[in-house]
């Protein structure tokens, strides 16, 4: 591991933190160290928390690359960003997003993706602005925030890139919990606590069926999307 993610194994609960320094961009590295510390945990068999920095959950998908106009690297940065939200759905194991500060774009996709998100409380904010930044929002996405946003913030989140402050995030669906910004780690280690108390194959097997149609979903808008970047489209 870089010094993007770590990773570390107590109590049978693993902790996935991301850091860069700055807004915990999902550059092709940052994604890559994520798979990768993810394969850790489920050799562990153990729940996760994922955890960001101070003030920083995660900013989105590395704009830099972007601007170098390499289409390669951009259709893998946004193909492993997909897969991650895909992987995360169907995680056979709990995770908890410890949701240290704001979430946006790529970053409100990933904590969406989460079993249980607990967001600190103060000025977090939250929001899906691609279309603010001259960005067609993803096909993926779009299915994640269908099945994860109440139906009546869906138009506001994909359409207007509306900023949720930490009440409307609880409320729109964002997070399930809110806690004070130096406490949001201790209460997803709590949280974590509790849910090992929990039969980890009948959690599977439950979480599996119930997101089964929506899977299907994920599964064939991530390929709508390799077609529309290829059109120029996204």
């Amino acid at each position: 591991m870089s010094d993007l993610v770590t990773y570390s194994h107590e109590n049978n609960i693993s902790l996935i933190a991301m850091d860069d320094g700055k807004a915990n961009a999902m550059s092709v590295q940052m994604l890559k160290e994520l798979n990768s510390a993810l394969d850790q945990a489920e050799t562990a068999g153990s729940p996760v928390i994922l955890a960001g920095r101070e003030n920083m959950f995660s900013g989105g998908f590395d704009l830099g690359v972007f601007k170098t106009g390499d289409q390669e690297q951009i259709l893998e940065m946004l193909t492993l960003g997909a897969e991650l939200s895909y992987r995360l759905l169907s995680y056979p194991l709990p995770i908890i997003a410890a949701c240290t500060g704001h979430a946006i774009a790529m970053g409100t996709f990933i904590l969406l993706s989460c079993d249980y998100r607990i967001g600190a409380s103060g000025n977090s904010r939250f929001a899906a602005n691609e279309v603010a930044i001259g960005l067609t929002v993803p096909y993926f996405a779009i299915e994640v925030v269908k099945n994860r946003v109440t139906n009546k913030h869906r138009s506001k989140t994909v359409g207007l890139a509306h900023f949720y402050d930490v009440d409307e995030a609880l409320e729109a669906g964002f997070l399930d919990q809110v806690a004070e910004p130096d406490q949001v780690l201790a209460d997803a280690t709590l949280k974590a606590e509790e849910i090992l108390k929990l039969d980890m194959d009948a959690h599977n097997n439950s979480k599996a069926r119930l997101r089964e149609p929506m899977l299907k979903a994920l599964r064939e808008a991530i390929a709508k999307d390799a077609t529309a970047w290829e059109d120029r489209q996204l």
